[in-house]
């Protein structure tokens, strides 16, 4: 992926982001990219902040070489799981943010800071509210409005749904699921995921040489899965 350095967007602000025709699936960098990374996440999953600390950062890398695109569909099932709304919220919160312009921003604020907000009472609005103040330009009377009254809940409802429809597990597959050009990235390989260095290389195989899901990847996820059934 040897890219110029005036073919990249400058930074993570740069990236393109906008709402694909589905009405779920929130699309961020270059619309035009040929490889595509879906990330299903759940904002008070605790596995998802940690991806968010690891691969994510890679994939923020590629993004920025304008090559990949990353698609984001958001879980809420934290909140029966747990109590409360915060996941609702949040992914009303970060709906509000895209149509500011600041989804990518705010995204990163709240994966930044989810630890320590779960551990003081969760994503409520006024945490969200605050947690805004770190993205310059995004919060006016018509974002705040948006994150008070629940502006986007039929966007949260459906995101839930079309998390709930993906795969064969009729409540979901589990966040983080990472598909990367079709191919989830589970089970034997679901550890790459974590791994900053791996998921790079995998993402980037994948993108040149799309081949290597059924001469490597597969082939090693099927052996690492043989080995643990054995073990």
């Amino acid at each position: 992926m040897a890219r110029t350095d005036t073919n990249r967007y400058t930074s993570a602000e740069r990236l393109p982001e906008r709402l694909a025709a589905d009405g779920t699936t929130i699309v961020v960098g270059n619309p035009a990219a040929r490889s595509a990374v879906r990330v299903y996440e759940d904002p008070r999953c605790p596995v998802v902040e940690e991806y968010e600390r690891t691969g994510a950062e890679a994939l923020q890398k590629l993004l920025l070489m304008r090559e990949i695109k990353a698609e984001y569909t958001f879980a809420s099932f934290k909140d029966d799981r747990l109590g409360g709304d915060g996941s609702k919220r949040a992914v009303n919160a970060l709906r509000a943010a895209l149509e500011k312009g600041r989804f990518v921003e705010y995204h990163a604020v709240l994966f930044e800071n989810q630890a320590a907000v779960e551990r003081s009472g969760g994503f409520t609005t006024e945490r969200l509210l605050k947690l805004a103040e770190r993205v310059p330009g995004l919060r006016d009377t018509a974002f705040d409005l948006a994150v008070r009254t629940m502006k986007y809940s039929s966007f949260v409802t459906a995101s839930q749904r079309a998390y709930q429809q993906t795969g064969d597990d009729p409540i979901g597959p589990g966040t983080p699921t990472v598909v990367v050009n079709g191919h989830t990235i589970d089970g034997g390989l679901y550890g790459a995921n974590f791994d900053a260095n791996m998921f790079r290389l995998l993402v980037s195989a994948l993108h040149e040489r799309p081949e290597t899901w059924d001469t490597v990847y597969r082939p090693l996820k099927e052996e690492i899965e043989a080995e643990a059934t054995e073990s």
